[in-house]
């Protein structure tokens, strides 16, 4: 059964066919060379859509600097159909009504699906909202996130027992208090968050027992039994660069010789995810470097500059898919990420002759300044979430459809 059929050149099965997939209520319900229907042709390569793990999208609490609406129309307009926001809210998001409370509020202006995040605090499980999507642990500050208080063996038995994945932000508030200095600029912004901030809070975090547990924007190869996520800031920026504050992030950004490994190291295959961390600030907050708070905007061109090194035979078409697309779908448990019968019809077409260099303007983001202003990006021409077509040659066309997990059968 199926009440529309998409036709064009589907990466399927880890390489590109001439298909007809059929799909009924949004999921995929055949796939075939040929099938006699009236046919909507995709032009250029069609991927499944992408699945970003780690946004910030401000809403509620901050939403001059983004919310739900801008933060979920630049998803989908870079290829991602489905985001994670992060639980750092101005009003933290580490009990049930402030959950309920976010949920309603976002769930109305989301042109995404999407999951939310709870905080662990330490201290905090027993009121934690059992339905939430994942679980965040900052073990150092920042941005609205204080740190990891006391916890115990029946807090970590009873996150294990919902589920979801348990994020961390790992940088160790110690090495950080020891290693403070008021930076200006991003040299000394790295010597203030050194990576040994990193690897002494993912040690510790290996050894709290977590059963699904996932290390966050890592900025060096560090070793751990849980999954490991990058970001596109961190393979591709540097503390050498002239980026001001907008290059200001935690973790920092690094030299431009730990920056060089961590982007051989993703184009061998050596981490899980790609997350863009997507955290945006206003003009004003950013304009003193000393004082701008960090976080970089991201989730628009985490696909497009990937899809750009694909281009240029830098990055293999196998750990794009990996890393920005099936296995951020498969941690969460959502029917994505991969065409095959069964999943929603979510994919993005890619015309890979139209290279571009980035106008950050042209963002969607309330607050667009990219460091990646002027890199190579290639972006989605249209895009297909659950067989509704949400961009078309580039532009927005739908309203707001996007669905919280919870309810994607």
């Amino acid at each position: 059964m199926y009440d529309k059929v998409f036709s064009g050149k589907f990466y399927y099965n880890g390489q590109f066919q001439d298909l007809d997939i059929g799909v009924c209520d949004g999921k995929i319900t055949e796939i075939k060379k040929h099938i006699n229907f009236k046919r909507e042709i995709l032009r250029h390569a069609v991927f499944p859509a992408g699945t970003d793990i780690h946004v910030h999208f401000r809403d509620p609490g901050e939403t001059e600097k983004e919310d739900f609406r801008t933060g979920t129309i630049s998803a989908i307009a870079g290829g991602t159909t489905t985001i994670f926001d992060m639980p750092n809210n101005k009003i933290k998001i580490d009990n049930y009504s402030a959950y309920r409370d976010k949920l309603e509020i976002v769930r109305r202006k989301a042109y995404s699906d999407f999951g939310l995040y709870s905080m662990f605090t330490g201290n905090n499980l027993d009121i934690i909202d059992k339905d939430s999507s994942g679980i965040k642990i900052y073990m150092g500050s920042t941005t609205n996130a204080s740190g990891l208080n006391n916890y115990n063996a029946s807090d970590i038995n009873g996150i294990n027992d919902l589920k979801i994945p348990v994020v961390f932000h790992a940088e160790d508030p110690v090495c950080l208090q020891k290693n403070h200095i008021e930076a200006k600029n991003l040299m000394e912004y790295n010597k203030s968050r050194p990576p040994e901030c990193e690897d002494s809070a993912v040690s510790t975090a290996s050894k709290m027992g977590f059963k699904n547990g996932i290390i966050a924007h890592l900025t060096h190869n560090i070793k751990t039994q849980y999954l490991r996520e990058v970001t596109p800031h961190h393979l591709m920026l540097n503390d050498e660069m002239d980026l001001g504050s907008y290059g200001k992030v935690n973790p920092p950004l690094r030299s431009r010789e730990l920056q060089g490994l961590l982007l051989d190291e993703y184009i061998s295959g050596s981490y899980d995810i790609l997350s863009s961390d997507h955290a945006p600030h206003t003009q004003n907050e950013k304009a003193d470097f000393e004082y701008a708070p960090a976080g970089i905007i991201g989730v628009e061109t985490r696909i497009p500059l990937m899809l750009a090194l694909i281009q240029k035979k830098v990055l293999s078409m196998d750990v794009f898919i990996k890393t920005a697309i099936y296995n951020p779908a498969k941690i969460f448990n959502i029917k994505k990420g991969e065409i095959k019968i069964g999943n929603y019809a979510d994919f993005m077409t890619v015309d890979f002759t139209s290279m571009e260099r980035l106008n950050d303007y042209r963002l969607h983001s309330k607050n667009p300044e990219s460091p990646f202003n002027g890199f190579d990006v290639i972006f989605p021409d249209d895009v297909i979430m659950r067989g509704i077509k949400i961009v078309s040659s580039r532009e927005i066309i739908e309203d707001h459809t996007g669905k919280y997990i919870k309810e994607l059968k």
